[in-house]
């Protein structure tokens, strides 16, 4: 019953109330990335939902446009600026997936949702991850995120669908609370991401 009806009402209710009370916050951040990094604000990604749909996720911008003399754009570490990082770090980048959260695309708690590009990937154990909300935080994110391996981390995925409940949802928001003020930046992906799609993929091509 949490899973199917509450957790979606507290999600919509909480973020509601975190989008008005960080309002000055998202006004401040916006004039900043405007200024320091240009536009578009707001960075738009396409991503799995629930049941593997697609969604478009929504971050503030924390790279530059930048090319090569072919006109290519530059890889991210060379793109992602010294604000840009320090947006990461304090992890105001993510503000704006609260909309996602309003518009029932995310939960505040659930499996970081990944690239698209890397469905193909999935084993259909770790498929799983996806029979749920992705979250603005999860499981896997607040027990040991950086040290541990791409697997671990979608068996902690599967292991919060399994268990979810308001307890467990409960004590996450606050772990990554903790987690963000002291910034360890748990929240950070896109950097990360590539490391595990050239992971999966050597697994699958040694298959």
């Amino acid at each position: 019953m949490y899973e199917k009806y509450i957790k979606r009402m507290l999600g919509m209710f909480f973020a509601l109330v975190g989008v008005v009370l960080l309002s000055p916050i998202f006004f401040v951040v916006a004039i900043l990335v405007r200024w320091k990094l240009g536009s578009p604000i707001i960075f738009k990604q396409q991503r799995p939902g629930k049941d593997e749909k697609i969604f478009t996720m929504y971050k503030f911008r924390t790279m530059i446009d930048a090319y090569d003399e072919e006109g290519n754009l530059l890889p991210d570490e060379q793109r992602l600026t010294k604000f840009g990082k320090w947006l990461r770090s304090t992890s105001l980048d993510e503000l704006p997936e609260l909309l996602n959260i309003i518009k029932g695309d995310m939960s505040i708690v659930g499996p970081r949702p990944l690239l698209v590009r890397y469905l193909p990937y999935y084993t259909e154990e770790e498929r799983k991850r996806h029979s749920i909300r992705p979250g603005l935080t999860g499981y896997a994110q607040v027990n040991g995120r950086n040290s541990l391996s791409w697997e671990e981390k979608f068996l902690l995925d599967i292991e919060y669908k399994e268990k979810v409940s308001l307890k467990l949802d409960f004590k996450i928001l606050l772990a990554t609370i903790k987690k963000v003020l002291i910034k360890e930046g748990i929240l950070m992906e896109d950097l990360e991401a590539l490391d595990v799609c050239r992971k999966i993929n050597e697994v699958n091509n040694n298959e």
